[in-house]
């Protein structure tokens, strides 16, 4: 039978269905966090140039990736939200926002701590460094801008804006390491026509996918609780929550 996935739009029928995708999504984001932390920190090899210290690209990798995918998704939502005038659009927009300033801050922290060895400073002012901080302040741009204005259909339209104008930083972060002279080291894993080609070997690049889904399992199951808690408060006046409440108690 076909599904007729236009009736999740509202948030009446997507509330339910968010609990249910939060639970699975945390379960298999918990077992995949265990499989890729054993891989990377105990089955992966050691890197002949940088020694141990190289296992932080498990977490750093993810996190960067994540937070570039997180910024793209929430600007999608926010697109949906102004076109299209659905309440649930600009909701998911909000619920990522938060999820996806943690990964850009990941991003940069564990890139500080994996920069102090490799190139004896925790900062460099280098154009895939900067432009990543350039994402973290525009995830928190858009969180404050939404909290700054009072009626959620004019702040979701404001806080849209301000993230479908920063797509323009995703392409920069991307491409500044073969725009730019940088410190930063060029992709190891590419993405092309021909597949994936990576310069790591294979339990390294399965251990780093195991780490990703990891991260974007979590990713799911946090946004789809936040985004419950955002539709009950706006919400929380419509028939269907109170009879929703009444049924709980």
């Amino acid at each position: 039978m076909a599904i007729n996935w236009f009736k999740y739009s509202s948030p009446a029928t997507f509330y339910p269905l968010a609990g249910r995708l939060a639970v699975w999504f945390g379960i298999a984001s918990v077992l995949l966090l265990v499989v890729g932390l054993y891989m990377s920190f105990f089955v992966a090899p050691t890197d002949y140039k940088q020694g141990e210290g190289y296992r932080i690209i498990y977490i750093h990798v993810p996190a960067a990736w994540m937070s570039m995918f997180i910024y793209f998704v929430m600007a999608c939502w926010a697109a949906a939200g102004i076109i299209w005038r659905t309440r649930l659009s600009s909701m998911m927009a909000l619920a990522l926002a938060p999820t996806g300033a943690m990964f850009t801050f990941i991003a940069l922290w564990t890139g500080s701590l994996w920069g102090k060895p490799m190139w004896g400073t925790w900062w460099v002012w280098d154009a895939r460094i900067v432009s990543e901080l350039i994402l973290l302040f525009l995830f928190i741009g858009f969180m404050a801008l939404n909290s700054a204005i009072d009626d959620a259909r004019r702040a979701a339209r404001a806080s849209g804006v301000l993230a479908i104008v920063g797509i323009i930083n995703l392409p920069i972060i991307y491409y500044s390491v073969q725009w730019w002279n940088t410190l930063h080291q060029g992709a190891t894993i590419k993405f092309s026509t021909q597949g994936v080609q990576s310069e790591m070997s294979e339990i390294m690049l399965y251990s780093m996918l195991v780490m990703t889904f990891a991260c974007w399992f979590y990713t799911i199951a946090v946004v789809m609780t936040r985004v419950r808690r955002i539709i009950l408060e706006r919400e929380g006046n419509s028939t269907w929550v109170k009879e929703m409440l009444q049924e709980e108690r």
